[in-house]
This record gives C-alpha cells, structure tokens and sequence, in this order.
C-alpha cells in the first residue's frame, strides 16, 4: 500500500477517491460501469494486449502494464487523485 493511501472496499461507507484494478481479475466494463464518476488505473501484463485494449476501450484513466505500475504508482496514483 503506498503512504498516504487506504484501502476502500465495496463495502465501505465512502466512495474511493480511484479504483485501481487488475485487469486481469475483474471485467473492465463491470468496473468502469460500477464507478463512472471515479478515476479508475487498470493494470495488467505486458502480454495481455487483449485485456489492456478492454480497459481502454471500457475508459480507464489509465492502463499501464505492471513493470509501469511497479516504476510509476505514485506518480500515477496522485495524478489520478490531484
């Protein structure tokens, strides 16, 4: 978990401030369907071109494969949340 972050599950009484999801895992439709008015960052592999198109495509604020992710998270996840 990256300093200053939290986890927010379904469950909680709040929205999350950014949905971060493994494409790999959840339908990126159901996703961006379920938090239309949050920032979303999806990440996947480098060789699932398929499901980085879907995240894409579905309006993801951001698709990045996971080597970026790991570089990059804090930097994505304050641009997402700024």
């Amino acid at each position: 978990m990256l300093p200053g972050h939290h986890f927010v599950t379904t469950d909680s009484a709040d929205w999350p401030d950014l949905v971060i999801a493994d494409i790999s895992r959840v339908d990126p439709m159901d996703v961006a369907d379920s938090y239309p008015e949050i920032p979303i960052l999806g990440f996947g592999g480098h060789t699932d071109t398929a499901g980085l198109r879907r995240a894409h495509e579905a309006g993801f604020d951001q698709v990045l494969v996971k080597n970026a992710l790991q570089e990059r998270a804090a930097q994505v996840v304050d641009e997402l949340i700024a």
